[in-house]
């Protein structure tokens, strides 16, 4: 970091166009994604994520992270961004290549260095995406050490590695994030996904069903973002059923629902492992069922809610639970209840052209994101088609036991030093401030 102190913008900026380009162009990205498939045997092997890339290299290319980032006349404010430091960045096995790739942007924009701690049933992936990246910098005469991965990843190294760093960057499991913010260090957690959807009777069926094929299947339903409940409302309900079958969901038989729920969780509830991202064929036949060539993803028909209805908690795969309602009000109720069982925090969206249905909904909906009318899978970590942040972690809020709600993006890679100089006086007077109750006549 001493080495690039005092390296200028235009520099930087084109560090960050070089990893970019060595992670994300189409034939690294394609190499990486098979990669990540045959060691972890998660997710698909065509590179759908690599847009991510792209778009966080936009955001960082059009911001500045040195000097003078922003001022503020009226307020007699100026602000100053400096590094924030050595970024201990512990990688998930669902995106051992894209996330690393979009760190990398955002530390290198600030002058930072990052230690990447893989997951280890894909750290040969992440390893691999950090070694192009170093190439990349020191084909351009910068020190590659700005970029280093821990080859042979462990709990007690990773503990070790975010005790010692300066912050921390914690994209996965909420018990990674809980040792994030047990290591004494400042860190920027996300929280569980389990994304619920509302479609009112207002919503395009064609639109939504497509939209939600879209989420459920991309990269098999990895991300904590992809759509895991739909809520429906009755008068379309059937018509949205039968969408979904024709945008290639398959629609699970009573007995082939209890067979997928064996399979899909052990006796405990948790999750097992061999589902997580897989086909939705792959899946089927793990549950002891097949479905047609056709069919990519699974459609469970549920009413119930709560941590033993386990169809109501976050899946992180092919499969989609759909709820009926009846009455906008047990939308709301029934987002509630979803989001007290799982997945507080993160996100959720709504299929509707009623502004007082999407204004109710983002009144009480207990997430930090609300996508309307779009691919929730993509859309809540930035998307060309929508102004929210692009990253590859979001945080939850205190809902998810997080510092922010925000997209982590480059404002949280850098420290701000705040100069302020005198302004006229700002004072309103006593009887301003304390209004109603100033003359002491209330109590």
């Amino acid at each position: 970091m001493r080495a690039v102190d005092a390296c200028d913008q235009a520099t930087v900026d084109r560090w960050c166009r070089a990893v970019a380009w060595a992670g994300g162009n189409e034939a690294t990205a394609t190499r990486l994604a098979r990669m990540s498939v045959e060691e972890s045997g998660m997710g698909s092997p065509e590179p759908k994520r690599r847009a991510k890339v792209l778009g966080i290299l936009r955001d960082a290319l059009r911001q500045k992270s040195m000097g003078v980032i922003e001022e503020l006349p009226d307020q007699g404010i100026v602000k100053y961004a400096k590094p924030a430091g050595v970024v201990a960045s512990l990688i998930p096995v669902t995106s051992p290549y894209v996330t690393p790739i979009g760190i990398a942007i955002y530390a290198i924009k600030c002058r930072d260095a990052v230690i990447f701690s893989p997951h280890p049933g894909s750290r040969k992936t992440t390893n691999e995406t950090v070694r192009v990246m170093r190439a990349a910098l020191k084909a351009l005469g910068a020190s590659e050490d700005l970029l280093q991965c821990v080859e042979r990843p462990s709990i007690p190294l990773a503990n070790e590695l975010m005790s010692l760093c300066d912050l921390t960057i914690a994209t996965g499991g909420p018990a990674m994030v809980k040792a994030a913010y047990s290591s004494g260090k400042p860190a920027y957690g996300v929280g569980a996904g389990n994304a619920t959807m509302v479609i009112d009777e207002t919503a395009n069926i064609v639109d939504a069903a497509r939209n939600t094929r879209i989420s459920k299947t991309n990269d098999h339903g990895s991300g904590c973002s992809a759509d895991g409940n739909l809520l429906v409302d009755t008068s379309i309900y059937d018509a949205l059923l039968k969408q979904l079958q024709v945008e290639g969901g398959y629609l699970v038989s009573g007995a082939e629902k209890a067979l997928l729920e064996k399979a899909y969780w052990d006796e405990k509830g948790r999750r097992t492992p061999d589902t997580i991202a897989r086909a939705a064929s792959v899946v089927a036949r793990r549950a002891g069922f097949s479905i047609p060539d056709d069919k990519t993803f699974l459609l469970v028909e549920e009413q119930h809610i709560g941590k033993p209805h386990l169809f109501s908690t976050e899946k992180l795969g092919t499969v989609l639970a759909v709820f009926k309602y009846d009455g906008f009000d047990q939308a709301l109720e029934k987002v509630r209840q979803i989001f007290d069982t799982g997945g507080k925090g993160h996100s959720c969206g709504i299929y509707s052209h009623s502004d007082d249905h999407i204004h109710r909904l983002a009144l009480v909906a207990p997430v930090s994101r609300i996508m309307v009318r779009q691919v929730q899978s993509s859309s809540n970590a930035g998307t060309f088609t929508n102004g929210m942040p692009m990253t590859s972690s979001m945080g939850c809020g205190v809902w998810g036991g997080n510092i922010t709600n925000e997209n982590i993006s480059l404002k949280h890679y850098m420290n701000v030093t705040w100069v302020s100089r005198p302004i006229a006086e700002d004072r309103p007077s006593e009887q301003e401030l304390f209004g109603e109750f100033y003359n002491g006549e209330i109590f």
